[in-house]
Protein backbone atom coordinates (compact mmCIF):
# COMPACT_ATOMS: atom_id res chain seq x y z
CA UNK A 1 0.00 0.00 0.00
CA UNK A 2 1.39 3.36 -1.32
CA UNK A 3 1.11 6.14 1.46
CA UNK A 4 0.94 9.85 0.32
CA UNK A 5 2.33 12.40 2.08
CA UNK A 6 1.64 16.58 1.73
CA UNK A 7 4.53 17.88 0.70
CA UNK A 8 5.81 21.16 1.41
CA UNK A 9 5.37 24.40 -0.43
CA UNK A 10 6.94 24.84 -3.23
CA UNK A 11 7.71 20.85 -3.88
CA UNK A 12 7.33 19.56 -7.40
CA UNK A 13 4.76 16.85 -7.24
CA UNK A 14 5.56 13.27 -7.25
CA UNK A 15 9.68 13.95 -7.11
CA UNK A 16 10.17 15.26 -3.77
CA UNK A 17 12.16 18.18 -5.28
CA UNK A 18 12.00 21.13 -3.96
CA UNK A 19 12.13 24.25 -6.28
CA UNK A 20 13.11 27.74 -5.70
CA UNK A 21 11.36 30.67 -7.24
CA UNK A 22 14.11 32.71 -9.06
CA UNK A 23 12.44 35.79 -9.94
CA UNK A 24 14.35 38.84 -11.42
CA UNK A 25 13.63 42.24 -11.39
CA UNK A 26 11.93 43.93 -14.86
CA UNK A 27 12.93 47.31 -15.18
CA UNK A 28 10.42 47.18 -18.25
CA UNK A 29 7.56 47.25 -15.69
CA UNK A 30 9.09 48.70 -12.34
CA UNK A 31 10.05 52.03 -14.64
CA UNK A 32 7.03 52.42 -16.48
CA UNK A 33 4.92 55.23 -15.68
CA UNK A 34 2.31 53.03 -14.79
CA UNK A 35 3.69 49.64 -13.06
CA UNK A 36 0.74 48.39 -12.82
CA UNK A 37 -1.10 48.86 -16.04
CA UNK A 38 2.77 47.55 -17.48
CA UNK A 39 2.27 44.28 -15.41
CA UNK A 40 -1.19 43.71 -16.47
CA UNK A 41 -0.19 44.24 -20.41
CA UNK A 42 2.59 41.51 -19.99
CA UNK A 43 0.45 39.24 -18.43
CA UNK A 44 -2.19 39.87 -20.97
CA UNK A 45 0.39 38.95 -23.76
CA UNK A 46 1.56 35.57 -22.00
CA UNK A 47 -1.57 34.29 -21.79
CA UNK A 48 -2.19 35.63 -25.50
CA UNK A 49 0.86 34.17 -26.56
CA UNK A 50 -0.35 30.74 -24.93
CA UNK A 51 -3.52 30.48 -26.57
CA UNK A 52 -1.95 31.42 -29.96
CA UNK A 53 0.75 28.15 -29.13
CA UNK A 54 -0.03 25.31 -31.76
CA UNK A 55 -2.42 22.74 -30.00
CA UNK A 56 -0.99 19.78 -32.11
CA UNK A 57 1.72 18.10 -32.92
CA UNK A 58 2.82 14.26 -32.93
CA UNK A 59 -0.09 12.42 -32.28
CA UNK A 60 -1.07 8.60 -32.02
CA UNK A 61 -4.53 9.92 -32.76
CA UNK A 62 -3.92 9.75 -36.17
CA UNK A 63 -3.35 5.59 -36.24
CA UNK A 64 -6.30 4.92 -34.25
CA UNK A 65 -8.89 7.43 -36.03
CA UNK A 66 -11.22 6.42 -38.61
CA UNK A 67 -11.40 8.90 -41.64
CA UNK A 68 -14.51 10.08 -42.48
CA UNK A 69 -16.69 9.88 -45.91
CA UNK A 70 -17.63 12.52 -47.72
CA UNK A 71 -21.52 11.98 -48.37
CA UNK A 72 -22.16 15.16 -50.26
CA UNK A 73 -20.35 17.62 -52.65
CA UNK A 74 -21.60 20.00 -49.88
CA UNK A 75 -19.43 18.07 -47.37
CA UNK A 76 -16.90 18.63 -49.36
CA UNK A 77 -13.21 20.20 -48.89
CA UNK A 78 -13.65 23.91 -49.73
CA UNK A 79 -17.44 23.97 -48.67
CA UNK A 80 -16.91 25.25 -45.01
CA UNK A 81 -15.78 28.70 -44.18
CA UNK A 82 -11.71 28.40 -43.14
CA UNK A 83 -11.48 28.95 -39.36
CA UNK A 84 -8.62 31.97 -38.45
CA UNK A 85 -5.85 31.00 -36.68
CA UNK A 86 -3.44 33.14 -34.88
CA UNK A 87 0.08 32.88 -35.87
CA UNK A 88 2.42 30.91 -34.21
CA UNK A 89 4.41 32.94 -31.81
CA UNK A 90 7.94 33.63 -32.18
CA UNK A 91 10.39 32.34 -30.00
CA UNK A 92 11.15 35.78 -27.75
CA UNK A 93 7.43 35.90 -27.79
CA UNK A 94 7.17 32.18 -26.15
CA UNK A 95 10.40 33.07 -23.42
CA UNK A 96 8.35 36.52 -22.49
CA UNK A 97 5.16 34.26 -21.45
CA UNK A 98 7.76 31.87 -19.82
CA UNK A 99 8.38 35.01 -17.50
CA UNK A 100 5.55 36.42 -17.15
CA UNK A 101 3.61 33.12 -16.13
CA UNK A 102 6.51 32.43 -13.99
CA UNK A 103 5.52 35.55 -12.21
CA UNK A 104 2.56 34.25 -10.69
CA UNK A 105 4.45 31.30 -8.38
CA UNK A 106 4.81 34.90 -6.50
CA UNK A 107 1.88 34.76 -4.86
CA UNK A 108 1.82 32.44 -1.85
CA UNK A 109 -0.15 29.18 -2.45
CA UNK A 110 -2.57 30.09 0.53
CA UNK A 111 -3.94 32.53 -1.48
CA UNK A 112 -4.40 30.54 -4.65
CA UNK A 113 -7.31 32.20 -5.74
CA UNK A 114 -5.23 35.14 -6.15
CA UNK A 115 -3.33 33.08 -8.64
CA UNK A 116 -6.85 31.66 -10.49
CA UNK A 117 -7.89 34.98 -10.91
CA UNK A 118 -4.69 36.80 -12.46
CA UNK A 119 -4.20 33.43 -14.72
CA UNK A 120 -7.75 33.13 -15.60
CA UNK A 121 -7.64 37.48 -16.33
CA UNK A 122 -4.70 37.09 -18.71
CA UNK A 123 -6.03 34.59 -20.39
CA UNK A 124 -6.90 36.44 -23.85
CA UNK A 125 -7.85 35.77 -27.24
CA UNK A 126 -5.07 36.27 -29.68
CA UNK A 127 -6.58 37.80 -32.64
CA UNK A 128 -9.59 39.85 -31.16
CA UNK A 129 -7.94 40.56 -27.71
CA UNK A 130 -11.17 39.47 -26.01
CA UNK A 131 -10.62 38.01 -22.77
CA UNK A 132 -12.00 34.63 -22.65
CA UNK A 133 -13.07 35.39 -18.91
CA UNK A 134 -14.85 39.11 -18.08
CA UNK A 135 -15.41 39.95 -14.60
CA UNK A 136 -18.58 38.47 -14.09
CA UNK A 137 -18.37 35.31 -14.99
CA UNK A 138 -15.69 35.47 -12.52
CA UNK A 139 -17.14 36.44 -9.79
CA UNK A 140 -19.94 33.51 -10.39
CA UNK A 141 -17.39 30.95 -10.76
CA UNK A 142 -15.68 32.37 -7.55
CA UNK A 143 -19.03 32.96 -6.19
CA UNK A 144 -18.19 36.50 -5.31
CA UNK A 145 -18.86 39.97 -6.61
CA UNK A 146 -16.98 41.16 -9.94
CA UNK A 147 -16.06 44.23 -7.96
CA UNK A 148 -14.36 41.89 -5.16
CA UNK A 149 -13.12 39.90 -7.81
CA UNK A 150 -11.33 43.29 -9.29
CA UNK A 151 -9.94 43.90 -5.88
CA UNK A 152 -7.92 40.97 -5.90
CA UNK A 153 -7.10 40.93 -9.28
CA UNK A 154 -5.40 44.13 -8.25
CA UNK A 155 -4.08 42.60 -4.44
CA UNK A 156 -2.39 39.82 -6.78
CA UNK A 157 -0.59 42.91 -9.03
CA UNK A 158 0.89 44.24 -6.22
CA UNK A 159 2.22 41.35 -5.19
CA UNK A 160 3.97 40.67 -7.93
CA UNK A 161 4.96 44.26 -8.54
CA UNK A 162 6.57 43.98 -4.95
CA UNK A 163 8.93 41.55 -5.97
CA UNK A 164 9.51 42.51 -8.82
CA UNK A 165 11.26 45.70 -7.51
Amino acid sequence: MNIVRAQSAGAVLGSGVATRVMIRPCPAITTAAHPLTALTERLEDAGSTLLALPNSGYSPHLRMMRYEVVHSALDAYGWEPARIRAPHPSGAAIDRMDEALGWLAIIPEERFVLRRILGARALTHPLTGRYLYPWRRLGSVLGADHKSVQRWHRDGLNLILDALQ
